[in-house]
């Protein structure tokens, strides 16, 4: 039986004046599944999934969502098909409270998006779905709060509420867990999992107990190319995996065992960064 797959990418490079960010990568995401893109810095993680959703036109190569070709369209006609992603950093309306943060992402569905003019009621028709999402989040006891006011775990919690209330059929994560104490980590961690009913999450994470305990797949880059691809332990134990992480930071990634449900925290050898591996080479992701 077929893959079925809702996201693929042959050859797909991207090369700035002469150098590869990304290189001949082919990518399969299969439908309901939540697939990881780890490696070190520099790997090009960031990279690719700018290109998947058109923030970077490739050089070279081919994206497919649903079997369509999309490796030409704007970024907005790919958000419209449901391919909705996040940011490293948190995107809200900070003077907004949490529920109006949900609302404007709602307010695509009624067509008065640009609609600066009308009054706001005509929005509290919204209010009763916001709700429903904010829930989903655990946000409802938030509703109220300006979003500035908020934890920064939960403005990123907040974000997905965001992200599911454009319904999303495909769900793109950059680094989710990014700059969280465990306790918040381990919170949008089951919050991923949560959502993850009924759709396809594609992540970039750095925290591999986040990564072990969620992923069904795992594609490793390295210099912009596909290192490894497979379930946690068998990438885990992959040699040219072990070195491109190096050191005490590989023994950590092959230690942590898939499905483990504990609450994050540091690998051996690690201190705040909450059990990221990054190699010691410079680099944007």
């Amino acid at each position: 039986m077929a893959e079925d797959c809702i996201l693929e990418t042959s050859g797909l490079v991207k090369e700035f004046r002469g150098f590869v960010a990304v290189n001949d990568v082919n990518l399969k995401v299969r439908r309901g599944h939540i697939h990881a893109l780890i490696g070190p810095n520099g790997a090009g993680k960031t990279t690719c999934f700018n290109l998947l959703t058109k923030f970077l036109e490739p050089t070279r190569g081919q994206i497919r969502f649903n079997g369509i070709d999309i490796t030409r369209e704007a970024p907005q006609k790919i958000a419209r098909r449901g391919i909705v992603r996040s940011f490293q950093i948190s995107a809200v309306f900070p003077h907004l409270t949490v529920l109006e943060n949900v609302r404007i992402a709602l307010q695509r569905k009624l067509g008065t998006s640009f609609h600066f003019w009308k009054s706001d009621r005509g929005l509290n028709q919204l209010n009763d779905r916001a709700m429903e999402l904010l829930t989903a989040v655990d946000l409802a006891g938030y509703a109220d709060m300006v979003t500035v006011e908020m934890p920064y775990g939960r403005k990123r919690a907040l974000e997905i509420a965001t992200t599911l209330a454009l319904d999303p059929e495909l769900m793109l994560l950059d680094e989710p867990t990014q700059g969280m104490g465990h306790e918040d980590v381990h919170r949008v961690m089951e919050l991923i999992k949560q959502v993850s009913a009924n759709r396809t999450i594609l992540m970039v994470e750095h925290n591999m107990k986040v990564v072990a305990g969620i992923s069904d797949t795992l594609t490793v880059l390295a210099r912009g190319s596909v290192l490894a691809e497979g379930p946690y332990a068998e990438v885990a134990a992959n040699p040219l995996v072990i070195e491109a992480y190096m050191g005490t930071e590989a023994s950590g990634l092959a230690s942590i065992p898939a499905n483990d449900d504990r609450p994050p925290g540091p690998l051996p050898g690690e201190g705040d960064d909450h059990g990221s591996l990054r190699s010691n080479s410079g680099g944007a992701g």
